[in-house]
């Protein structure tokens, strides 16, 4: 149920415009058919006036309770402020009669995002978390893949998300206080997890190995997870912000053939550089050169196999689906307690990295 009558746009506050804020959220919200960008909420006075030059005529709020005072004007409210205060602003909209989006992690536990489901399923409201490299170009292409059989019985999958950043940037993203929810465990890992669990269904064992490398970091920057499925397929989970040289994206192994990727989806660069998706011709499409490989017995680096077009990745979906699920009822995109199972792998890895133990789930 939303306060805008048909016919016009969705209403939608924006709690946070740092990196997820204004390179992700902002454009996505601006550009998606029947969502408007009304209230941006940031206390920093460079980034309130970046605001308004990106998005003429945007609102500027200083703190959320400025937003949630306003709740009868919104229709959404879109949570991308550091990890810490997820759970407690989520908590707040909803208590304001608002739905809600969360970025990723959308908690520190697993706890605490069933806390929050249960809330939104009392108040009758729509909560979803921002997964958006569910809609990554190699990822959509993996999964048809898999979808239509061509490597047979998927036996071991490996996703990497690697990085070479020797230099700590600092920030709350590289804090040692748990309180902060920082470390790539619950940063990248929380995206690959996401995609090993969309693919195969739910984890039954995990063991984790994570350190520290960098010279003055507090969390962890070099962190690797394995999942047993309850199917029996086996993931190996990689994220890192110390690998001098990058592995392949992925590397899915089934019975029949496996396929091989190399590179990222160019969307974040794209969004990055002030791209914006209803403007930019081929949005999410990579060149031929960059296409995954599917074959058998042979290396893809030597010619093995045969390049497999890279479908288009698609961000704008997401808040696509965000609009649909508000004006007519269609499925949240990503559920509160979808993250929630991903928690659960993630609190698992944690103690296992910390313990030096295979944690059954």
């Amino acid at each position: 149920m939303t306060r805008t009558p048909p016919g016009s746009p969705l209403r939608v506050g924006l709690v946070g415009y740092g990196l997820a804020g204004s390179v992700f959220h902002a454009p996505l919200i601006a550009t998606t058919e029947g969502l408007a960008l009304d209230t941006v909420v940031t206390s920093n006075p460079d980034r309130q006036e970046q605001a308004r030059t990106e998005h003429p005529g945007v609102r500027v709020a200083a703190s959320p309770d400025e937003l949630f005072e306003r709740a009868d004007d919104l229709d959404l409210v879109v949570i991308a402020s550091p990890n810490k205060t997820h759970v407690p602003l989520a908590t707040a909209a909803l208590k304001s009669g608002l739905p809600v989006v969360v970025d990723k992690p959308v908690a520190g536990t697993a706890a605490e995002a069933r806390e929050l489901a249960a809330l939104a399923e009392e108040r009758g409201l729509l909560l979803s978390v921002f997964q958006n490299r569910r809609w990554d170009n190699d990822f959509l292409t993996l999964r048809h893949l898999v979808a239509e059989g061509e490597l047979g019985d998927v036996w071991r999958f490996e996703s990497r998300f690697e990085r070479w950043r020797p230099q700590l940037k600092g920030g709350w993203r590289e804090s040692g206080d748990p309180a902060e929810i920082g470390g790539l465990l619950y940063d990248l890992g929380s995206h690959v997890v996401d995609q090993a669990l969309v693919l195969f269904g739910p984890a039954a064992s995990v063991h984790a190995e994570a350190d520290v490398r960098r010279q003055g970091a507090e969390t962890d920057d070099d962190t690797f997870i394995a999942l047993t499925h309850a199917n029996g397929v086996r993931s190996h989970l990689y994220v890192s912000a110390t690998t001098a040289q990058l592995g392949p994206r992925f590397r899915v192994l089934g019975s029949r053939a496996g396929y091989v990727k190399y590179g990222l989806d160019p969307q974040e660069a794209a969004l990055k550089d002030g791209q914006l998706p209803a403007t930019t011709a081929g949005w999410g499409t990579e060149p031929e050169s960059l296409w995954g490989r599917l074959g058998s017995g042979e290396s893809p680096l030597t010619g093995g196999g045969r390049p497999v077009p890279t479908l288009a990745g698609d961000y704008p979906a997401y808040y696509a689906q965000i609009a649909a699920a508000l004006r007519d009822g269609a499925p949240n995109p990503v559920t509160a307690l979808e993250a929630a199972a991903a928690l659960d792998v993630l609190e698992a890895a944690r103690r296992s990295a910390r313990d030096g133990v295979t944690v059954t789930l």
